[in-house]
């Protein structure tokens, strides 16, 4: 029997086979969990159909970030399906391309402001208002996805920083107001990976090789052990972990420097 056997689980936020969110949801199947999805837009329904069937899932849900009206109807469609749900995963996050490109002041302006923690942060919020009677007596569990950039500055990831910060305090938030529902909510700050969401920072790739000399593991992580470190936080096994963010990131966080650091400036030595 696996971790999950026996939840109910919607992801959100399931763009392509290199997706975050798809690793989860191959993690959570894995483990036997059931499964429900949402797409953005016609343009990736036939996409994420077929990634949901291979799951065995027949539920697969429009869903704009930004419409109240449209989250709505996600976990109305739940209710009248499942009647419950145990798990949501929300991997969610967006700005506009010119916001992510140049510096910082130059570049950042109020509707982008506004975009990027409305879909990056506040859609958490309101999905979570929905799921909340779904969940009542079934030991819930909420889950997003954050990034570094949340706490400390780099090059272009401009105003995404700031909406990973305001996420990552509405999960304490967020925690707060549902633990007396016996909901967890925590977070997973996953180190980059290649995904559709990342090529649209420039440089990405230097930040890459930057963060694998960096990091104590010596390497960049994998969307698989992102994975696997969400089926922990959203099963029985974390009864206790709430209002957390996770680094699965090989310890980058923690490194002020590197030795490889060292080396690049030992002539200046």
């Amino acid at each position: 029997m696996g971790m999950l056997t026996g939840k109910k689980a919607l992801i959100v936020g399931v763009a392509s086979k290199l997706s975050i969110a798809y690793a989860i949801a191959e993690a959570f199947h894995r483990e036997g969990a059931e499964l429900a999805f949402t797409y953005q837009g016609e343009k990736l329904k036939d996409r994420v159909e077929k990634m949901a069937a291979q799951w065995g899932s027949t539920i697969c849900l429009p869903c704009d970030a930004g419409s109240d009206e449209e989250i709505a109807s996600v976990f109305a469609t739940l209710k009248d399906q499942w009647g419950e749900l145990d798990i949501l995963v929300h991997s969610v996050g967006f700005a506009p391309a010119h916001e992510l490109d140049g510096d910082y002041i130059d570049v950042t302006t109020r509707e982008g402001f506004r975009i990027a923690h409305d879909i990056s942060a506040y859609s958490f919020v309101a999905m979570a208002k929905e799921a909340k009677p779904l969940m009542q007596g079934r030991q819930g569990s909420m889950l997003t996805l954050t990034y570094h950039g949340s706490q400390q500055t780099l090059p272009n990831y401009n105003v995404m920083g700031l909406a990973k910060a305001s996420l990552e305090a509405s999960v304490r938030y967020l925690a707060g107001s549902l633990g007396k529902d016996n909901v967890r909510v925590n977070s997973i700050s996953a180190g980059p990976i290649r995904t559709l969401a990342a090529s649209g920072i420039k440089s990405f790739r230097r930040m890459l090789k930057r963060n694998a000399e960096r990091a104590p593991l010596g390497r960049n992580i994998t969307a698989a052990e992102v994975g696997n470190t969400a089926v922990f936080l959203c099963s029985d096994m974390a009864s206790g972990i709430t209002a957390q963010n996770i680094y699965v990131d090989g310890g980058f966080n923690t490194c002020a420097m590197s030795m490889a650091d060292m080396e690049d400036n030992s002539e200046e030595a």
